[in-house]
């Protein structure tokens, strides 16, 4: 089974801890008794499914009622409830009526997913099928032994378990992550001001979501526990045991504060706290319920057969084609909500499409110049292009990673890639991303290529802990040098249709005009060529290492390398380029409209009052011969190849069936199973009052 789509797999798993642990005192007085109170029950055995004669009565043994403490509702509001009110504005009544909604809704869950799991008689991972006597052997074995979680855990797997084992350590430590630089010395020159961004590619240390290491654990410093003995956890820039310590002290007095720690409790094992227990719990719920995720998978795979996704597909395809013909306003205005879960399957006519922007901009001194240029000598319109172009010329630019190097994290590696003639370039960046696999720790960084060596010089002081870079200037003709080696360098051949300006004394020429006084802008085409994508399919531009995604990735990194059009980094294909006239300044909107006419791999270098524009067309509608614009062909063979449009398509349609299956399922749970909770609103009264 592939995996689940984490906006799914977040939205069944119900609790998520926010690992930033507000430290808002909600205690006012040391009363265990107090938040001891059940402030609500949970029984789904009360509804009459459960009754004599009803689909789950079998089960009305096994599945009793759970109670909600108060505790439960402070240690909730802390993890999500207290980011909840802040993002909706809420008053503390709203924020606890909802918190304690949330811890009801979630036990309905909890108990409807071991029932259903049992009347379907859900295998485990050896094949056997949940029983009541398996469930009760667990439990009563547990009770035997101090397991609180056997009936939780009996429905899940050694790696299941392990998992939500490791995610709640990663919890506590993205916490006290997250509190540690409060306590970390920094000099004068490492002030938080003084660190400079550059955005990151979407997907870099994305966790992999089926990875977990058994040798994780909580980093506290405290009773022998030490940095050495906590597997691949990763302290934060600076760490010392001692502000290690001091973040974990600020916790505990978090805990103790609002009553969420308990006298007695061994605060050396951070792992023996109640607190921690709780998170633990509410971690083996969260494996539990994402169980019905896998069963709902498996019901949408059933029924999404060859037959009825070519079918979806062919629907799909006409309602467009007819759509976009009657008004291709429809088709424009949809142009940018393409993705991996929205498609368009055709267009109204050819040469619409996608550009990547690189921009290399005039300087701060050179954007002022141009800005006060009057007009060259005799031109009519007092355009300004002559003058404009000299300007051009003097354009350097530089690789802007250089704070991947010098901001919040050191993002770089040594290693092979392309370095443009120059031996001394070794610096590549997101080691982890790029060689991940299925297996680790973090996701895999798609469409970023990640061999283009950072351009410049780059020393490390062992001592100092810092960098000094120097990038290395380079002009248009610089630039076009480095992505066409780069592009030859993975494989890729390119082609001139126009020469370089440089070849051809572009800044020279004093025409800039058509016959009929219109600006002619095929004049400010400096350089026009093409990757050679024999045989583009549109269906592959996803799949790894393709000449489609190589071609794709590699110019997708020299944005993230060169690009101060920033508002065009991470964007699925780029920008969308429409027929006609567009909002684009006009030298730009003719090259993009050439670059997608001449087809995905195409690329255009112009200027505007902005700078260098290097144009590369992603994707574009064209024609297959029969007249019809049907870029994107469904082959149902395809759907276990990711990235390809099959397994994007065939995906998004199971995540649909998916989210249905829960949105049936929770309004089910809401209509049937409504009575079955109890709620004392009187018991948190006192803080819902907070506001007063």
């Amino acid at each position: 089974m592939k995996k689940t789509k984490k906006a799914i797999a977040l939205m069944l798993a119900g609790t998520v801890m926010a690992g930033c642990f507000v430290g808002c005192d909600l205690v006012t007085k040391d009363s265990n008794k107090d938040l001891a109170q059940v402030i609500a029950t949970v029984d789904i055995t009360r509804s009459e499914e459960f009754a004599e004669g009803g689909m789950y009565a079998e089960y009305k043994d096994v599945i009793g009622e759970v109670e909600i403490s108060k505790r439960d509702m402070i240690a909730y509001y802390q993890d999500v409830g207290y980011s909840y009110q802040q993002n909706y504005n809420l008053s503390y009544k709203e924020a606890f009526d909802w918190v304690c909604q949330s811890l009801v809704i979630r036990q309905l869950d909890v108990q409807y997913t071991m029932a259903y799991l049992l009347k379907e008689k859900v295998e485990d991972s050896e094949g056997n099928a949940f029983t009541v006597e398996g469930y009760k052997a667990a439990v009563a074995a547990g009770k035997e032994n101090g397991n609180e979680l056997a009936g939780i855990s009996y429905f899940l797997d050694g790696d299941e378990e392990a998992k939500a084992l490791y995610s709640t350590r990663r919890l506590f430590n993205n916490t006290l992550d997250s509190n540690e630089p409060d306590y970390i010395n920094k000099k004068e020159d490492e002030s938080e001001t003084s660190k400079t961004e550059r955005t990151l590619p979407t997907g870099v240390d994305t966790a992999n979501s089926d990875y977990f290491d058994t040798d994780y654990r909580v980093y506290t410093a405290v009773g022998g526990n030490t940095l050495a003995n906590c597997g691949s956890y990763e302290a934060v820039e600076g760490s010392t045991a001692t502000s290690r310590k001091n973040a974990y002290t600020d916790f505990l007095g978090t805990l103790r504060r609002n009553n969420l720690l308990q006298d007695g409790e061994n605060t050396n094992d951070i792992e023996s706290l109640s607190y921690f227990k709780y998170e633990l719990k509410s971690a083996y719920e969260s494996a539990l319920i994402s169980k019905l995720t896998d069963e709902f998978e498996k019901k949408a795979e059933d029924k999404l057969s060859e037959e009825y996704m070519v079918e979806y597909y062919n629907t799909l395809y006409n309602k467009q084609a007819a759509s976009f013909a009657a008004d291709k306003t429809n088709f424009e205005s949809k142009l940018d909500s393409i993705s991996d879960s929205t498609f368009l399957l055709t267009a109204p006519e050819a040469n619409y499409g996608y550009v990547i922007n690189i921009l290399l901009p005039f300087s701060t001194v050179q954007s002022a110049e141009v800005g006060k240029l009057q007009g060259d000598y005799g031109d009519p319109n007092g355009n300004s292009f002559k003058q404009r172009a000299s300007i051009l010329e003097k354009i350097k630019a530089t690789d802007q990673r250089g704070a991947w190097f010098t901001g919040e994290k050191d993002h770089s590696y040594q290693g092979e890639g392309y370095t443009g003639g120059d031996a001394a370039r070794k610096y590549l960046f997101f080691e982890d991303s790029l060689q991940a696999d299925d297996n680790s720790k973090y996701e895999s960084l798609k469409n970023y290529r990640g061999k283009y060596t950072y351009n410049g010089s780059v020393h490390y002081d062992e001592k100092t802990k810092k960098y000094t870079l120097s990038p290395n200037k380079i002009d248009i003709d610089g630039f076009i040098d480095e992505m066409e080696g780069y592009l030859a360098d993975e494989g890729l051949t390119t082609s001139t249709d126009v020469e370089k300006g440089s070849t051809r004394n572009y800044f020279a020429q004093n025409d800039y005009y058509k016959a009929d006084g219109d600006v002619d802008y095929s004049k400010f085409i400096y350089y026009q060529g093409k990757v050679a994508l024999d045989g583009f399919d549109a269906n592959r531009m996803f799949v790894k290492d393709t000449q489609e995604n190589k071609a794709l990735s590699v110019i997708n990194e020299l944005s993230f390398a060169y690009n101060t059009d920033t508002a065009g980094l991470n964007t699925y294909l780029g920008y969308s380029v429409i027929l006609g006239k567009t909002k684009f300044v006009s030298e730009f909107e003719y090259a993009a409209q050439i670059a997608c006419q001449n087809g995905a791999g195409s690329y255009v270098v112009v200027p505007s009052d902005f700078g260098w524009h290097i144009i590369y067309c992603t994707f574009s509608f064209t024609g297959n011969g029969s007249g019809e614009i049907r870029p994107f062909i469904y082959d149902h063979s395809k759907i276990d190849e990711e990235g390809s449009f099959s397994y994007q398509f065939y995906e998004a349609l199971k995540t649909n069936f998916v989210n249905d299956f829960n949105s049936n399922r929770q309004k089910m749970i809401a209509n049937v199973y409504n009575e079955c909770k109890t709620v004392y609103e009187d018991r948190y009264a006192d803080l819902a009052r907070l506001d007063t």
